[in-house]
C-alpha cells in the first residue's frame, strides 16, 4: 500500500511541528507527518513540573542509554528523547533560550551563508509571542509562548543576589543575543501549561484538509531513486506501510534517530554501512560524526528553611495544595517546573570572551533529573559548559530500523571541557557560600565537603555528570569542500535530491543555552527555504 503526498516529514518533535503547520499552511501542498510515538494526551506533558513523570515513561520517551564512556568512569547515561507529538518539547524542561549572537555568527562564519545572528533574528521574534513585550529582539505574534516567572521564590532570589555579590548583574531577557547576567529563566508556557510544538504549531492545523498526521508510526528507511528521496517507509500498528513524497522527504527525527535513518537508507560512512550489508546511495562521512552534548554537573545543598518542593512533595497537603492551585487557577509551583533560577556567565575569564557556563537552579534536589525528592529540604545547583570541545558519534549497530543505535558522547574528552567543569562547580560554591545564599544552605549534600582538589572535583564530574539532554550536531550543515558537512546552508542533503534534515543535528555547533527555540527557529527558517525552493520549481 503506498500513498502520495508533497512532502513527508518524519518526526513530530520541536521542528517537525512546525514543518507541517508552515508547509500546509497556504493550502497549495499535501503534508504527512510521521511520528513513532503516541497523541500528547498525557496529563503530565501538559502540566509544566509534570516532566518529572514523563522521564522515564517508555510510551512517551524513547530511553536511550549511551555506549559506556570511557571518559566518565565507563558510566552508560540516560538520555531521555520525547517520543509523542512535540517530541522533547513535549517532556523537556520548559526553558526559553536562544543562545549567544556570536553562536550563529560562527555558524555564518564557517561558510553557512545566510545563518548569522541578524539573519536569525528575524524568525526568532517570528517565532515567538513574549510576554515581555515588543521590542527590537522580540516578537509578540508568534505561535511559541515565552511566558516570565511572575512568583518570586526566597531560594531563586537569594540565588540572584548571590550573583550579583560575584560579580554577575541582574537582567530580566536571556534572549537579546547578549546572555550574561543572573534572574528567573522564561519558560515555554501559556496559561499555566505546557506551550510544545504541538500545541504551538500543530493544534491550530490539525483541521487542514492537507495535512495528514499519523501517531505510532516509525519510520524504517527513506525510500531512494537513484540519488533521490521519494518515500518513506514505515510500521505502524504491525503493518510495514509506505508513503511517497512527489517534492521532498524531511528528517526531522533528532539528533540521534536522524543520522539512524541516514545510515539505515544507505546515506553516510561508507565502511559503516557495508560492514552491515547496506548498499551505499551516497557516501557521506559526515552522518552520526561530530555529536555535542551540555554535561550537567548537579550541586545539591540541604536548606535551612522548609521552602523547597521537597518539602511539599514529601507531604499529601503541600502536594494537595499544589494541585489545587494548578487546578483552580493554572498556578503555583506545578505551572513553574523545577528549574526557575538563571545564571550566564564566565568561569574561565582569562579564555572566553562571552558566558561559557550556565546554570539551572532547582527548587527542589533528587538524586538525579526526575528522581525521587530527598526526605530533606534541598536544592540544586546545575552547571554546565556552554560550548563543549568533545566531540563523540551516533552509529548504528546494525541494519535493524528498531535497534537504538550507538551513541557514544565522549565527555570531558578535552583540556578544556575538564577545566571548564572544575571552574563551573568551583563557581556554584562560590554562590552557595555568599549572602544572601550562605544563610540559606545548611550543608552541602553532593559532591560534599570532602571533595577539594581538582582531581576531587573531576572525579565527581566523571562520577555524576549527566546530559541535560541537548544532543547535537550529527548531520552538520557546511559547504561541500567539508568532509563531514552532511547538509548545506539550505538544509539539502549534500549529493541527494530531494531529501533535508531540520533539526538539532544540523547545527555545526552547539549553542550557547537550550536547544529547543533555536530548533523551533531553524524549523521557521527551513519552512521558508523549501517553500521558495517549490515556487522556483514551478
Amino acid at each position: 500500500m503506498s500513498e502520495t503526498v508533497d512532502y513527508v516529514v518524519v518526526g513530530a518533535g520541536s521542528a517537525g511541528c512546525v514543518l507541517a503547520n508552515r508547509l500546509s499552511e497556504n493550502g497549495k501542498y499535501s503534508v504527512c507527518l510521521l511520528e513513532a510515538g503516541p497523541p500528547d494526551k498525557n496529563i503530565w506533558i501538559h502540566i509544566p513540573i509534570g516532566y518529572g513523570k514523563t522521564m522515564f515513561n517508555t510510551k512517551l520517551n524513547w530511553g536511550f542509554y549511551t555506549d559506556p564512556d570511557p571518559n566518565m568512569l565507563g558510566r552508560k547515561i540516560y538520555w531521555p528523547r520525547g517520543k509523542t507529538l512535540g517530541g522533547s518539547s513535549s517532556i523537556n524542561g520548559l526553558i526559553y533560550v536562544r543562545g549567544q549572537k556570536e553562536d550563529y555568527d560562527a555558524w555564518g562564519q564557517q561558510g553557512n551563508k545566510g545563518w548569522s545572528w541578524e539573519q536569525c533574528l528575524p524568525y526568532f521574534r517570528k517565532l515567538e509571542s513574549n510576554d515581555l513585550g515588543s521590542g527590537p529582539t522580540r516578537g509578540t505574534e508568534g505561535p511559541l509562548h515565552a511566558t516570565s516567572i511572575k512568583t518570586k521564590h526566597e531560594l531563586v532570589e537569594a540565588f540572584i543576589g548571590s550573583a550579583e555579590n560575584n560579580g554577575v548583574a541582574r537582567v530580566s531577557d536571556f534572549n537579546t543575543g547578549d546572555q550574561e547576567g543572573a534572574g528567573y529563566y522564561q519558560l515555554t508556557t501559556h496559561k499555566g501549561k505546557r506551550c510544545s510544538t504541538a500545541v504551538a504549531y500543530l493544534n491550530p492545523a490539525r483541521g487542514r484538509p492537507n495535512l495528514r498526521i499519523e501517531t505510532n508510526a516509525q519510520a524504517t528507511k527513506i525510500l531512494m531513486e537513484g540519488q533521490r528521496a521519494v518515500g518513506v517507509a514505515y510500521k505502524r500498528e504491525g503493518r510495514l506501510l509506505t508513503i511517497k513524497a512527489n517534492k521532498e522527504v524531511i528528517l526531522s527525527a533528532g539528533a540521534l534517530q536522524s543520522p539512524q535513518l541516514l545510515q539505515l537508507s544507505g546515506i553516510g560512512p561508507s565502511s559503516l554501512l557495508q560492514q552491515f550489508g547496506i548498499p551505499v546511495i551516497k557516501h557521506l562521512a559526515g552522518v552520526g560524526e561530530n555529536l555535542q552534548d551540555h554535561l550537567q554537573l548537579r550541586l545539591i545543598y540541604e536548606v535551612t528553611k522548609p521552602i523547597t518542593n521537597n518539602d511539599q512533595l514529601r507531604s499529601f497537603w503541600g502536594k494537595a495544595k499544589m494541585g489545587l492551585q494548578w487546578a483552580l487557577f493554572r498556578g503555583g509551583p506545578l505551572a513553574i517546573g523545577i528549574n526557575q533560577g538563571a545564571i550566564f556567565c564566565k568561569a574561565l575569564p582569562e579564555e572566553s570572551k562571552t558566558p561559557d557556563i550556565q546554570f539551572h537552579f532547582g527548587t527542589l534536589s533528587a538524586d538525579m533529573a526526575g528522581g525521587n525528592v530527598h526526605d530533606f529540604s534541598g536544592c540544586t545547583y546545575s552547571v554546565c559548559q556552554l560550548r563543549p570541545e568533545s566531540r563523540g558519534y551516533v552509529r548504528i549497530k546494525s541494519a535493524d530500523p528498531f535497534e537504538a543505535p550507538s551513541m557514544q558522547p565522549n565527555y570531558l574528552s578535552t583540556d578544556l571541557d575538564r577545566r571548564t567543569a572544575v571552574a563551573g562547580v568551583r563557581f556554584a560554591r562560590r554562590i552557595a557560600a555568599t549572602e544572601p545564599m550562605k544563610s540559606l544552605m545548611k550543608r552541602e549534600h553532593r559532591p560534599g565537603q570532602d571533595v577539594n582538589t581538582d582531581d576531587e572535583i573531576l572525579h565527581f564530574c566523571r562520577e555524576y555528570g549527566a546530559t541535560i539532554f541537548h544532543p547535537s550536531g550529527t548531520a552538520r550543515m557546511g559547504l561541500a569542500s567539508d568532509a563531514l558537512a552532511v547538509v548545506d546552508e539550505r538544509l539539502r542533503v549534500h549529493g541527494v535530491h530531494g531529501l533535508r534534515v531540520v533539526d538539532a543535528s544540523i547545527m555545526p555547533t552547539l549553542v550557547s543555552g537550550n536547544t529547543n527555540v533555536p530548533i523551533v527557529m531553524v524549523a521557521e527558517r527551513a519552512s521558508e527555504f523549501i517553500l521558495e525552493d517549490a515556487r522556483q520549481a514551478g
